[in-house]
């Protein structure tokens, strides 16, 4: 059998100083989810984003920074919790 996908909820917080299509995250986070490169966000079951990870110490273990011009573009809200985990495959 297939071993399941670990989640977690984590808010998705606004920042200027990340990359458009980059993700910081902590690393104990990556280390937990088991995440290699991207990670999926998914915000109430119906928007799916994925990014390229960066792991960064002063991020906390709760949250994910993302782009906030990209995180506006895709119409997300300052502080959404939303659900992460690493994808099924990469590179789609």
């Amino acid at each position: 059998m297939s071993k399941p996908r670990i989640e977690k909820r984590m808010r998705v917080r606004q920042r200027d100083d990340v990359e458009e299509g980059c993700a910081k995250m902590n690393p104990k986070a990556i280390k937990y989810l088991g995440i290699k490169g991207e990670v999926e966000i998914v915000i109430a079951g119906k928007k799916k984003l994925r990014f390229k990870v960066l792991a960064w110490d002063k991020t906390p273990e709760n949250e994910v920074w993302c782009n906030a011009e990209e995180m506006q573009m895709h119409g997300i809200a300052d502080r959404t919790i939303a659900t992460c985990r690493a994808p099924l495959k990469t590179g789609q």
